[in-house]
């Protein structure tokens, strides 16, 4: 049995559901074919929801829980090369502990797609969100996206396949979703019918890279120094690819739909005429957006950017929202040890997209609401009032500030 001859799906509904029960849902729309799990907080709410749909007759897959991180990213590249469509995810060190396989998968060019649950890294450890376990595979060949609700988290699953499995492209694609604060919080969500899917979602179509016997190639060659070069460039050229494929793919998403963001790559809030502006990824958009409504009443010109795909990283389009301000906030829930000015990943990052601009804005680094602590309304107020304070001296007291940590 399929989800196409069950009652469930036929009609568009809109259900109150967590983000990890909205991947679920967005598997069993896609009709994935095979799905690992090894269970992991704040990840496994996806996996309990996924076999609740299998049993209930709502979604038929073969459902496999493996023994290790490690085995249910094997399982699903394996099935990937076979012509599988797939899902997997993973939360924390769980991610870290299949990052072999995570690799090969990219440089297999598998267009597996998978969920990470952000949490924060082993030792010491939290449940809470972080964003470095997502970002370890940011240099690797993957592409990488951050959903800030559950409509959006429903809405990108789909929108991954569609992207990772165009032959243009053809590599693996990681849903980060904030841990407890996404995955496990409750939103009205639009669930469309299955019809629609399908005139979104075409199936997946290995063509001639199909690992099958009547098409005998080889799969993950000791190629040395003769050809690695070439197949790294090769996954490079996808990767830009995936530039022009991500826009098509996101309008055609808009049509079918009816719902989505100007851009596919960013989330521009009260920008137009914005002096100051602060940058973040994921659920910080709450916080951040309540902070901002609340300063514009008080006249303060102040803006938000959302960053959504940080693999590929929409340089141009950043650079072009953000020329015309004076001064920039990156709010960070990573860490990057010891890197320029011992600030986040994503600061460091925007720095690097904006230094060919002529006249650049003043940019400072923020780590805040690591572990999972909430970033509130004041720590926002006191992110702007930093920002300002360059701005109006012209002098960067402090190039990376920790918000709301106790001394």
């Amino acid at each position: 049995m399929t989800t196409t001859e069950t009652k469930l799906f036929q009609t568009e509904t809109e259900e109150l559901i967590s983000g990890s029960e909205a991947i679920a849902i967005a598997c069993a729309l896609a009709d994935v074919d095979v799905i690992t799990a090894y269970p992991i907080r704040p990840y496994d709410t996806v996996m309990q929801y996924v076999s609740k749909l299998k049993a209930d007759g709502a979604f038929d897959c073969d459902f496999i829980v493996a023994e290790s991180e490690h085995s249910q990213f094997e399982i699903v590249k394996h099935a990937s090369a076979v012509g599988a469509r797939t899902f997997c995810g993973s939360s924390g060190v769980g991610w870290f502990y299949a990052m072999e396989a995570i690799t090969v998968t990219a440089g297999l060019r598998l267009p597996v797609v998978a969920m990470v649950g952000n949490r924060a890294l082993d030792d010491p450890g939290a449940f809470g969100v972080e964003h470095n376990d997502a970002l370890a595979v940011r240099d690797l060949g993957w592409m990488l996206a951050w959903v800030a609700t559950a409509q959006e988290a429903l809405d990108m699953a789909l929108l991954a396949y569609r992207v990772a499995e165009d032959p243009r492209v053809f590599l693996p694609f990681a849903v980060s979703c904030d841990g407890s604060f996404l995955t496990h919080s409750q939103a009205l969500v639009k669930v469309p019918d299955m019809k629609k899917v399908q005139r979104f979602l075409p199936p997946y179509n290995r063509g001639k890279m199909q690992l099958h016997p009547d098409n005998p190639i080889t799969i993950a060659p000791q190629v040395n120094e003769d050809w690695l070069m070439e197949i790294r460039r090769q996954t490079n050229e996808a990767m830009l690819r995936a530039m022009e494929v991500i826009p098509e793919a996101y309008a055609d998403f808009k049509r079918v739909f009816g719902r989505g963001d100007p851009s596919p790559f960013i989330e521009e809030y009260m920008m137009d005429d914005a002096e100051i502006v602060l940058v973040g990824m994921g659920t910080l958009a709450m916080p951040v957006r309540v902070a901002i409504r609340r300063m514009r009443e008080q006249g303060k010109k102040v803006g938000f950017l959302r960053v959504k795909f940080f693999r590929p990283f929409a340089t141009e389009e950043i650079k072009q929202a953000l020329s015309h301000c004076k001064g920039i906030g990156v709010i960070d829930r990573d860490y990057s040890y010891g890197s320029p000015s011992f600030g986040g990943v994503l600061y460091n990052e925007l720095r690097a997209a904006l230094y060919p601009l002529e006249s650049r804005p003043l940019i400072l680094s923020f780590i805040a609401g690591l572990g999972g602590r909430e970033v509130m309304v004041r720590d926002v107020n006191e992110v702007v009032d930093t920002v300002q304070r360059a701005v109006d001296t012209g002098v960067i007291e402090k190039e990376n500030t920790w918000i709301a940590v106790r001394e």
